[in-house]
């Protein structure tokens, strides 16, 4: 093919917010039409075409970058209740195997996935992992073979490696594990937008189709998040827009109990949220444009109640933080350059 291919315009109107809209090639959004293909399958065949006389020069770079891996590559192991987690690649293998030591380095391997089994067969393939239970004893695990990332979450036995009878279908692989070691919060995307928007509660060994509804994202310019926090006291729900954020909290000892609503939305103002001791430990840019942290009472987290921590500094831009048991760290930015900072407590 010489010539590039030409997408028919068909102009649509979109009416929102009372403007009209004009978009000539609204109908390829439709992904199964056999004309919408056709014509992606041309685009492709051009561009093969038009970089044909470049492929010994492609062969040459992906020799070269691959030259520059450790074919067999490994993982700073890190210690989690017991257990030294890590993940090594193989040689001449494309994805990684995710183990994990008890007690030392030095103990024997366990397996924990083996993506490259599980890839096996697939033109395209993504493995997350969701996590392990809190007692260690299970492990939540997300794939997506057909690349829009609607995973299916699959959990396994670490003791007898067995996989239990149920999945979660179609979600988006975010999941966090209540302290029971059975009750799982989930979240589930738009089939369309696949915007996440609805958080699931599912009791390991029932029927997935019984899973409660906890809460629906109504705003579609929002979509939710839903992790444990470190110290798996609380299992947090963020719901983020690209300017601002609201957190809702739930006792992880309580998987039926009420969650709770840290701070309400507001427009401009963003926040995320951590937790250690007695407070919540928030960075935000309320009257902060670089950020600062502050900390609040878990009995009275709303924002009347904030206090500063590392306060706000104009020329420091704090773009993350994290709790440990003996110090606090913050990654910040000064002249351009990211830096850490390690703070005892």
């Amino acid at each position: 093919m010489d010539n590039p291919p030409i997408a028919r315009a068909r102009p649509k109107k979109l009416l929102r917010h009372g403007h009209v809209r004009v978009d000539p090639y609204y109908w390829i959004n439709r992904r199964d039409d056999p004309e919408v293909l056709r014509y992606l399958e041309e685009e492709n065949d051009y561009t093969d075409n038009a970089m044909s006389h470049t492929k010994t020069l492609q062969e040459a770079l992906f020799r070269e970058i691959a030259g520059r891996l450790q074919p067999d590559d490994l993982s700073v192991p890190y210690l989690r209740d017991g257990y030294f987690y890590y993940h090594r690649f193989e040689a001449g293998a494309e994805y990684a195997v995710h183990c994990r030591k008890k007690g030392t380095v030095d103990a024997p391997e366990e397996v924990l996935v083996d993506a490259n089994a599980l890839a096996s067969g697939h033109d395209y393939f993504s493995l997350f992992l969701s996590g392990v239970s809190p007692d260690a004893n299970n492990l939540a695990y997300a794939i997506d073979t057909k690349g829009r990332h609607l995973y299916t979450v699959y959990f396994k036995n670490l003791a007898s490696g067995a996989l239990f009878p149920e999945v979660l279908p179609a979600v988006t692989g975010d999941l966090a594990w209540a302290n029971d070691n059975r009750t799982i919060f989930y979240t589930k995307q738009h089939p369309e937008t696949l915007r996440a928007y609805r958080l699931f509660r599912h009791v390991l060994g029932t029927d997935p189709s019984e899973d409660e509804l906890v809460y629906e994202e109504r705003d579609e310019t929002y979509e939710l998040h839903v992790f444990a926090a470190k110290s798996r006291r609380f299992i947090m729900l963020a719901c983020e827009h690209s300017v601002s954020s609201e957190y809702r909290y739930l006792d992880a000892d309580m998987p039926y109990g009420e969650l709770r609503l840290l701070e309400p939305r507001l427009h401009g103002r963003e926040y995320s949220v951590s937790h250690h001791g007695e407070h919540f430990y928030i960075l935000t840019n309320q009257g902060a444009v670089s950020f600062k942290l502050v900390r609040a009472p878990i009995v009275t987290p709303s924002a009347r109640h904030w206090e500063d921590v590392v306060p706000h500094r104009k020329d420091v831009l704090v773009e993350d933080f994290e709790l440990f048991r003996d110090f606090l760290v913050l990654i910040e930015r000064y002249e351009g350059r990211q830096r850490i900072r390690v703070i005892p407590w």
